[in-house]
């Protein structure tokens, strides 16, 4: 069940701080049903981390409502890039050259497409991404080499450290590259997230529960 009393107020809150962050509600694992009561309370941007399951639920959904603006926020698997571009209008992770390669080869179908660059700000082995390091000559390689367009940076800190430490990272590795478009913050540490302005904050559980 979507929680349109808590949605409105965390759009209260962008409103009064004069923040243009959108909210994206995550929906993965939740149903169809729970979608569409969230349609009806205004959301139009949802973040979906699976593609056959996107593929499930949102088909006749943005076929029937032209502004729902879909978002993959899940890894995405090279055998999946081809019919993942029809269905979402952004990418929050692309992770790693191998994805990038299997982007590279649909250029013509991501003129309308958003990206985010993934970087894993703590290094940690269990997460995907580009180390912070590696940044520079990542884009280098996605604008030269892939001839890609990358829209903005992500990240998602460690489960025990402090997320304000990694969205600062993540805004110098930005600004260091001259990008402005940050995606950060999830229902655990959305309000600290909200400090760096970012672009988009990824709300699941808060917004639909747990499942």
């Amino acid at each position: 069940m979507f929680n349109t009393k808590k949605y409105n107020e965390i759009k209260n809150l962008l409103k009064k701080s004069s923040n243009s962050t959108e909210i994206i509600a995550i929906s993965k694992n939740h149903s169809q049903d729970s979608v569409l009561e969230a349609i009806n309370s205004g959301v139009y941007i949802f973040g979906e981390n699976r593609v056959q399951e996107a593929k499930d639920k949102f088909d006749i959904i943005k076929k029937n409502n032209p502004k729902i603006e879909l978002h993959l926020t899940g890894p995405l698997q090279s055998n999946k890039v081809k019919s993942a571009i029809p269905l979402f209008d952004v990418f929050h992770t692309l992770d790693r050259e191998k994805i990038a390669r299997e982007f590279a080869k649909h250029l013509h179908l991501l003129e309308n497409k958003k990206i985010f660059l993934q970087i894993n700000t703590g290094k940690e082995k269990t997460k995907s991404g580009i180390f912070p390091e590696d940044t520079k000559d990542f884009l280098f390689f996605l604008k030269n080499e892939m001839k890609l367009s990358i829209y903005g940076l992500m990240c998602i800190p460690p489960i025990d450290e402090d997320p304000k430490y990694h969205f600062a990272k993540l805004k110098f590795l930005a600004n260091d590259n001259k990008i402005n478009k940050l995606s950060i913050g999830m229902s655990g540490d959305y309000e600290l997230a909200l400090e760096f302005k970012p672009t988009y904050i990824r709300l699941g559980t808060i917004l639909f529960g747990r499942r």
